[in-house]
């Protein structure tokens, strides 16, 4: 059998998570996610023909953590020798105002991605030691970068610049960039096929653990409530979201801290975490449904947020909207979430929740995808379950073959 394999990569500081795909069917074949690398009480997990086997063992480093990896692609039958993986998809988090699209990753690449760091310090240094270690065991195959700022460039100066001294922009590249960008893109292009419409304006929410919204305006992003990090816009399940800036200087000082620690607190011990103990929505319903106070003043909170940037959207694309999209974890499985979100701007937009036919989405449902929505509402919102991954092996693939194609080409000249 003559396979072409194509890995997707997701590399972060302690982990690696990768799948294996057959292609041009995109039939994933394996799954696997390893967690706490480095530490003591590291372990990895591997999903094959509907089976999940989870096996504890020492990972020093990625470059450990690669070779299991090709070792379980071994001995799981999906390839017989390294050569026939023909690409990799690396998922990179900032390319900064550079890149608009996934690309081929070169030298120069990989270069620009490190000067990058100090706009993601949390992600794009994890992303290089995966990408690397990966080139390292796998240096035949086509390697692509996908960053999740990509699909953001259409945004336009009025809606990325900050109110700031310009030297900032200028010199310091402050600006606001976004995030989820890849599962922006898989969204609309699939809503373009839903809707049999090419040029969508859409408001599109990515809820989960880390949330955004972005307002979609002729198939491409106008707006979004992350910035510069990922650290603004929705209050999330760790992070603050956006918040009063003097906040930081103000606790820095009271707590005697340095600014590492302060950011820390923001963007790891706050949001839903940092009012109820609990960063899981689920674990945090469950609290306000036995009387909690902080969770249910949690719950209006990270729906009122929601809420109004929906409407500020809204406004934005002067109601000519296509649909409201739910998606990404909460999104496509929190019923009760998009119920409350929805009650919230119901009277200003005319929408109105069918509560039967939200009740019967979720990704462990028998349907996924549809409206949510009373057929009289003046916008219909959809749960649609987006899908990162296969979006960053479509890149892939295509720029690998076209790769391929080129050199062929020049060997029949």
């Amino acid at each position: 059998m003559n396979n072409e394999i194509y890995l997707v990569v997701n590399a972060g500081s302690s982990s690696l998570k990768f799948s294996a795909y057959q292609m041009p069917e995109k039939k994933e074949l394996i799954y696997g996610y390893f967690e706490k690398i480095g530490m003591n009480d590291n372990f990895y997990s591997i999903s094959t023909n509907g089976e999940k086997i989870k096996k504890n063992t020492y990972i020093k480093d990625h470059a450990q953590a690669v070779s299991i990896l090709l070792n379980e692609l071994f001995l799981n039958n999906i390839i017989t020798d390294v050569e026939e993986i023909k690409g990799v998809g690396h998922r990179v988090v900032h390319g900064g105002d550079k890149y608009s699209d996934s690309i081929i990753i070169n030298n120069e690449v990989m270069n620009t991605i490190e000067k990058l760091v100090p706009l993601a310090p949390l992600h794009n240094p994890a992303n290089l030691i995966g990408i690397k270690n990966i080139k390292n065991a796998i240096p035949d195959a086509v390697h692509v970068a996908s960053f999740d700022t990509a699909f953001h460039h259409t945004i336009p100066e009025e809606n990325y610049m900050y109110p700031i001294p310009s030297e900032w922009y200028e010199k310091y590249l402050v600006r606001k960039y976004g995030f989820h960008g890849t599962s922006y893109k898989y969204i609309t292009n699939a809503m373009k096929y839903i809707l049999n419409k090419k040029h969508l304006n859409l408001i599109i929410c990515h809820i989960g653990s880390g949330a955004s919204i972005t307002a979609i305006k002729n198939s491409k992003s106008y707006d979004t409530t992350m910035g510069m990090t990922p650290l603004d816009g929705l209050m999330m399940g760790t992070r603050c979201g956006s918040i009063d800036p003097s906040i930081i200087s103000y606790i820095k000082k009271m707590k005697e801290q340095i600014i590492e620690e302060t950011m820390n607190d923001l963007n790891k011990k706050s949001g839903l975490l940092g009012i109820t103990g609990k960063s899981d929505l689920r674990d945090v319903e469950a609290l306000a449904d036995n009387g909690d106070k902080k969770a249910q003043v949690a719950l209006d909170m990270y729906t009122w947020k929601i809420a109004d940037y929906i409407i500020q959207y809204y406004n934005r694309l002067e109601g000519n909207i296509d649909g409201i999209v739910f998606t990404a974890g909460v999104g496509e499985n929190q019923s009760r979430i998009r119920d409350r979100i929805i009650k919230k701007i119901s009277k200003v937009t005319g929408i109105n929740i069918d509560e039967a036919k939200n009740n019967n989405i979720a990704s462990y449902k028998e349907q996924q995808t549809g409206v949510i929505t009373t057929e009289d509402s003046k916008i219909p919102v959809w749960v649609v379950p987006t899908n990162e991954e296969l979006m960053i092996l479509e890149d892939t693939y295509t720029l690998t073959k076209s790769i391929n194609e080129k050199s062929h080409t020049k060997i029949k000249r």
